[in-house]
């Protein structure tokens, strides 16, 4: 697809510390848009990144008909750039467009406006391993009425950004039996903004008491466990690797996970995917069992857990330089990301 593409007159690039990348501070030189109106999309546009101007009465502020992805692209030894797994996000973003009533972005607006935005910024992409640039796809309602009904038009943008890593030492994760992510029916399997705005509160509650994220638990018992607030997780317990299923509809269905899993078994290990108690957790963990925790997305790849807090009790896991799983797995993926090792999977797909 031939996008109109308005350069900017000079790069922002020379303002980045390349030795100090925060993760979501600093945005590269272009993005996308894309609007929705009168039941098509309209040519996809590449402009220099800037703010946005709406109304106050747009309909995504009101009543929440937002979603979004994340997505990072890699630069190899050789300098070229090729981004993981774009168009499994872009099924997934489809998955969320439909249950939140919004239009399906075609793939050619996903997939070539990607390709396209990071090839024209592909300086913006860092070298030194542990960082990539960071994609952010998104989609908002654009109706300037205030009313309770799905919206009619859309705008779909895609913007990047520089990105070292996004846990840099292993995480403390508070198990939360008093509020709730998602119900069965719910949306819990999208990435829609409302998922992680419900969230802000026992965040900011956890992070007092030294906290780095929740482990989300079922709504009707507080016994499953199904995701952390950035991440799908995984435990390690005895020969078993372990990570609850997607069946209730509450879990997002991770890029990562899905490609941990495949590595997982691809080299013999035993995995189930099923429902997972806290309870069994805190039993394998006082049998001398639980051996690994850790957490998988695209944000965060693969981060480890130190400890889990739960119903008043801590549950310290081994010094993670003895891990044998979770530290496999973040060479692996690094690996094939920075095309260090064979892309066996055709996980990469190759920018320029």
């Amino acid at each position: 697809m031939n996008i109109q593409t308005l350069k900017v007159e000079e790069s922002r690039i020379n303002e980045v510390d390349a030795s100090n990348i925060q993760f979501g501070k600093t945005y590269s030189d272009h993005m996308l848009i894309a609007d929705y109106v009168d039941g098509q999309w309209q040519p996809a546009q590449i402009v220099p990144y800037d703010d946005i101007s709406m109304s106050p009465a747009t309909t995504f502020i009101h009543y929440g008909q937002s979603i979004f992805e994340g997505v990072k692209a890699y630069k190899n030894a050789s300098g070229h750039v090729s981004i993981f797994r774009p168009a499994d996000n872009w099924k997934r973003f489809n998955i969320s467009a439909e249950r939140m009533a919004m239009p399906h972005v075609p793939e050619e607006i996903f997939m070539d406006g990607m390709r396209q935005l990071v090839e024209l910024d592909k300086d913006w992409v860092p070298s030194s391993d542990g960082s990539s640039l960071y994609i952010r796809p998104f989609m908002f309602a654009t109706d300037a009425f205030i009313g309770v009904k799905p919206a009619d038009c859309f705008r779909f943008m895609i913007i990047t950004s520089p990105a070292g890593a996004y846990y840099n030492k292993p995480t403390r994760i508070y198990v939360q039996n008093k509020y709730v992510r998602a119900f069965p029916g719910g949306i819990g399997f999208t990435k829609a903004a409302g998922n992680y705005g419900a969230c802000m509160l026992p965040t900011a509650e956890i992070r007092k008491l030294g906290y780095d994220q929740i482990l989300w638990t079922d709504g009707y018992e507080h016994k499953y466990v199904q995701e952390i607030g950035t991440m799908n997780v995984f435990f390690v317990l005895g020969d078993k690797i372990i990570t609850p299923d997607l069946s209730g509809g509450t879990i997002l269905a991770g890029v990562t996970r899905d490609s941990v899993l495949k590595l997982l078994k691809q080299h013999g290990y035993v995995v189930e995917e099923r429902p997972l108690t806290i309870e069994e957790i805190r039993e394998s963990f006082y049998k001398g069992e639980l051996k690994e925790a850790f957490g998988t997305g695209t944000a965060a790849v693969i981060a480890p857990i130190a400890e889990l807090f739960y119903d008043g009790q801590t549950l310290d896991l081994p010094p993670v330089e003895q891990w044998e799983v979770s530290n496999w797995l973040k060479k692996e993926l690094a690996d094939i990301r920075y095309g260090r090792t064979a892309d066996t999977h055709h996980w990469m797909y190759k920018v320029c």
